[in-house]
């Protein structure tokens, strides 16, 4: 498997993920903290390898995201 095939996977992987701000003690209780920490490493991963983890699931899904705006 290439980089790019990892890279691939992760970027999958992470659109299925819930958005920040949805995670919430009431919805996930007492594993919102390390939710939140989990979703956080994944997004940094993707910055330190010049990925913007906002665009990730355009690319990925282009035919379900909205269009942007600029």
């Amino acid at each position: 498997m290439s980089d790019n095939d990892t890279l691939t996977a992760l970027k999958t992987a992470f659109t299925f993920m819930p958005q920040p701000v949805d995670v919430t003690r009431f919805e996930y209780g007492d594993d919102a903290g390390r939710i939140l920490e989990q979703i956080n490493f994944v997004r940094e991963v993707l910055l330190d390898h010049g990925i913007d983890p906002d665009e990730v699931a355009g690319e990925i899904n282009p035919d379900t995201s909205p269009n942007s705006c600029y």
